[in-house]
C-alpha cells in the first residue's frame, strides 16, 4: 500500500525459472500488497518455481499467446484485484526491481498518472550487448 493505493506487480514470464526467483526477492514488499505471475506456457519450470516462491496469483497459458496476450491477462488479474497502481516488471531481471518505489511514488504522489521505464534511454542495455533494432 502506498498512501492508501493498493500497489500490484505483474510478470508476464516466458522461461524465467532460473532468474525468477533473484527478481522476486528485490521486490519491495514494503509498499507492494500482491504479485501476480503469468506464465506464457514456458517449457520450463517457471509455475513451480513462482508457486515455491510463494506467488498468490499464478496463472498459466496453456497456449503461448505471445507478450501482448500475456500482458491482457496480467491487467485483467490486477483489476480483479482492484489495484490502483500496477507496476509491470519482467521477471528475467531485464528491469531492477528497485525502481519500483520511486516509479510508485510518482504516481502514488499524484505527479504523474503513468510511468515508463526505459533500459535504452542511457545507453547501458546497448553496452550490455542489446542490438539497436531487430
Amino acid at each position: 500500500m502506498y498512501h492508501d493505493k493498493k500497489v500490484v506487480v505483474v510478470l508476464p514470464a516466458y522461461r524465467a525459472a532460473l532468474t525468477l526467483e533473484r527478481t522476486y526477492r528485490e521486490i519491495p514488499f514494503d509498499i507492494v500488497d500482491e504479485v501476480i505471475l503469468v506464465d506464457d506456457a514456458s517449457p520450463d519450470n517457471t509455475v513451480d518455481e513462482a508457486k515455491r516462491l510463494g506467488i498468490r496469483h499464478v496463472i498459466r497459458h496453456e497456449k503461448n499467446k505471445g507478450y501482448g496476450g500475456n500482458q491482457k491477462s496480467c491487467y485483467r488479474k490486477a483489476m480483479e484485484l482492484k489495484a490502483d497502481i500496477v507496476v509491470m516488471l519482467h521477471p528475467d531481471y531485464q528491469y531492477t526491481p528497485k525502481l519500483i518505489v520511486a516509479m510508485v511514488s510518482l504516481i502514488g504522489n499524484e505527479l504523474y498518472p503513468v510511468v515508463f521505464g526505459s533500459r535504452i534511454l542511457g545507453k547501458g542495455a546497448l553496452k550490455g550487448g542489446m542490438p539497436l533494432y531487430k
